[in-house]
């Protein structure tokens, strides 16, 4: 696949993991009353074992690729790593992942990598 479908793969993923996470966000908002309540949508993740295994796979996850991806933005000398990571927090890690990698093949493009 060339480059530019590769950065077409990670885009259509990133759209896909933002809408499909966040249907279940605001699905999860219209059952609480229409607010976000942090302290609930976390209990949520909790209400069993496979729930509980799942939000645990997830966070490793997340801490494992914001690690990475300051390491791989500081190799890459890649500007404004930090955005990644708020886009993890205030999106989701199906998001900011793809997009990372997204971004990450455009720049490595742009310096002919």
């Amino acid at each position: 696949m060339a480059k530019r479908g590769y950065q077409l793969t990670y885009l259509g993923l990133a759209l896909l993991g933002a809408g499909s996470t966040w249907y279940y966000n605001v699905r999860f908002m219209l059952a609480s009353g229409g607010g976000f309540g942090l302290a609930d949508f976390i209990k949520g993740g909790f209400a069993n074992y496979a729930a509980a295994s799942l939000s645990v796979d997830v966070f490793v996850a997340a801490v494992v690729f914001l690690v990475w991806m300051f390491v791989e933005t500081r190799r890459l000398g890649m500007r404004r790593w930090w955005i990644y990571a708020v886009l993890t927090c205030g999106i989701a890690l199906a998001f900011a992942f793809p997009f990372f990698l997204y971004m990450r093949e455009k720049h490595l493009s742009k310096t002919g990598c």
